[in-house]
């Protein structure tokens, strides 16, 4: 699985205008399914987010993982996370089948959860249109094959 996480001061996704998940201090947290991912790619994806210390001590130092902060996530699905990108125009072959997809993006907010991490989501397969203001900015790109 892939994702970008971006620490943020707050973060709102909107469907067709209306507020579907939203967030204050946390991450933001766009999430891709890849083609043979598994439950266990999603699993350990949350663990890392879980304990990422990218969050400011008192001395202003990134020491602090997002449930030191008591912070939230607001994830969101985000297939062009797959773009192959060879050519001008993108391929998006490499992400999971949608039906996947959906599957492990929601695997992934419900291990997150019970990582003690409040979760809101987005809509997946919507048009989206997400907000944030980013803090830092800190924004990190992972990848579970790469980790």
């Amino acid at each position: 699985m892939r994702a970008v996480l971006q620490r943020v001061s707050e973060a709102r996704v909107h469907v067709a205008g209306e507020l579907v998940g939203e967030t204050g201090k946390g991450f933001l947290i766009l999430v891709c399914a890849m083609g043979g991912d598994t439950e266990a790619e999603a699993e350990k994806l949350a663990a890392k987010v879980a304990k990422l210390r990218v969050f400011k001590d008192d001395q202003g130092k990134m020491n602090l993982s997002i449930r030191d902060i008591g912070g939230a996530a607001l994830v969101v699905s985000q297939f062009t996370l797959a773009a192959d990108l060879r050519g001008n125009r993108p391929g998006f072959s490499t992400a999971a089948p949608p039906a996947e997809g959906e599957r492990l993006y929601l695997h992934f907010s419900r291990c997150l959860q019970r990582q003690g991490v409040p979760v809101a989501n987005g809509r997946f397969g919507a048009d989206m249109a997400v907000s944030l203001v980013n803090d830092g900015p800190v924004t990190i790109w992972m990848d579970t094959d790469q980790a």
